[in-house]
């Protein structure tokens, strides 16, 4: 494979061909495929290649060597996808990657074998042309992602020393609203999840018989969902506002060059109206305030027609957006004292803990409330960024947070106190987690060229 000479828009599309599901063991093969080609990809740019195993899906690591005076940076991606159903809403099958419309059709195209690929292919062609360049890298590319990365804190624990003698992380795992216009991500919302059970009779009852005798638990959990929020959409649980930080001045100035109307918004949405709330505008929403959301809710009969019954069960999946001032195990004891104060008699509560992650955020240099002992190798990163996305996308990228969670990058600052430095690859377009997935192909070569440019800038510039 010389990635050097090779199409990247065919590299791409080969790596995608694998259908690594790391949800499901039916896709092992697949995960094994995409895990070799990786590894390939990474000699190929011609760095060492360890595959570290882990009790699910291994991590792939490629690192370049050096001088300790060298910066050193780790780049990061996911090689694992998440799974295509349902199939019969794809336009071209998933596993068989499409370029049409000048864009790349297929799963794991956007998130995320499209954005990283672009860090490697970048790196191989900088290292084809500067042999010598004083610049240690670290590629760290696993197989659990969109499953919780639940081997990365051992691996992060086990590799700590390692990795603490790097820069920065470097990372394309997050979103710009268009091809002309990149964001580097400064910031990403933390997460609780959820899933509350209720439980009532022993088992189904015959609501003729014995409907207005016991509590049905699907109105018990109606009830209890409906009382998780205000009439003004704020979060309705004791203390959970309680720490909140408000956007700087220059965040909020950052977020009015952002090239979306409130009215385009709801119209990509394809929503009547914006969902409000008290203080901050739909679109400050998505990137600045916690959120309390119900992601599934059942209970009862689902089938066609009507089975006339009392459900024994019912069952809602829960999970919170953190911000910077609020503490993940916090915001969990709140959330799951005011859901089980409100369970009536009559129906039995369990909330079971998902996950818990806090929020992320770095400020930029240059910026109000800089850290003073901020990385100084991290500092000229992020300018050579800006510097290198306006020479590759012809426009200065934008500075925001991003309403997402990427918990790895929290686990990352805990156990190595490695800031990250995150560059948006992908648009609303790409379709995530979605049928038609996609990735502009001008993002693909762009993406390359604002790579090589930073990767080079942050060498030069020493430590």
């Amino acid at each position: 494979m010389s990635a050097i000479k090779d199409d990247p828009i065919q590299i791409i599309s080969e790596y995608t061909r694998f259908p690594s599901v790391s949800t499901d063991p039916a896709f092992a093969s697949g995960m094994e495929g995409a895990r070799d080609y990786a590894a390939k990809l990474l000699a190929a740019a011609g760095l060492a290649v360890e595959i570290v195993k882990t009790p699910l899906h291994p991590i792939v690591l490629g690192r370049r060597a050096g001088p300790a005076e060298w910066p050193h940076v780790v780049i990061y991606g996911h090689y694992d996808v998440q799974p295509a159903d349902p199939l019969d809403q794809w336009t071209t099958p998933p596993f068989e990657p499409a370029v049409r419309d000048g864009r790349l059709f297929a799963r794991g195209a956007a998130d995320n074998k499209g954005p990283h690929t672009v860090g490697i292919l970048a790196l191989t062609r900088l290292l084809a042309r500067r042999p010598d360049l004083p610049l240690r890298v670290t590629f760290l590319l696993e197989g659990e992602e969109e499953i919780g990365s639940p081997s990365f804190p051992e691996f992060l624990r086990a590799r700590a020393a390692e990795l603490r003698e790097a820069d920065f992380v470097l990372l394309s795992d997050t979103g710009s609203p268009s091809a002309e216009q990149i964001v580097v991500t400064t910031g990403l919302r933390g997460i609780a999840g959820f899933e509350l059970q209720l439980t009532g009779p022993r088992t189904d009852l015959h609501s003729g018989l014995h409907g207005g005798a016991v509590f049905n638990p699907v109105q018990a959990l109606a009830e209890i969902c409906a009382s998780l929020h205000n009439a003004d959409g704020s979060v309705n649980v004791p203390g959970f506002y309680d720490g909140v930080e408000p956007p700087a001045a220059w965040e909020r100035e950052e977020l009015r060059k952002f090239p979306l109307t409130e009215e385009s918004y709801r119209e990509f949405l394809g929503v009547d109206a914006l969902y409000a709330q008290p203080g901050v505008t739909p679109i400050e929403a998505t990137r600045y305030a916690p959120t309390l959301e119900f992601n599934g809710i059942g209970g009862g009969y689902q089938g066609g027609g009507s089975k006339t019954i009392i459900p024994a069960r019912a069952f809602a999946k829960i999970t919170c957006r953190l911000v910077p001032g609020q503490d993940a195990e916090d915001i969990i004891r709140k959330v799951t004292g005011a859901v089980l104060a409100r369970v009536p008699a009559g129906v039995r509560a369990e909330v079971k803990v998902m996950q818990g992650n806090n929020a992320y955020c770095v400020v930029p240099p240059r910026r109000p409330n800089t850290p003073a002992g901020q990385n100084p190798v991290l500092a000229r990163a992020f300018d050579a960024a800006a510097a290198a996305v306006t020479e590759a996308f012809g426009r200065a990228p934008l500075f925001l947070r991003e309403g997402g969670s990427v918990p790895i990058i929290g686990d990352i600052k805990r156990v190595t106190g490695l800031d990250s430095l995150m560059l948006g690859l992908f648009t609303p377009e790409s379709n995530l987690h979605a049928p038609d997935e996609s990735i502009e192909l001008s993002i693909i070569t762009r993406g390359i060229a604002a790579y090589e440019l930073l990767l080079e800038r942050v060498a030069d510039g020493g430590r």
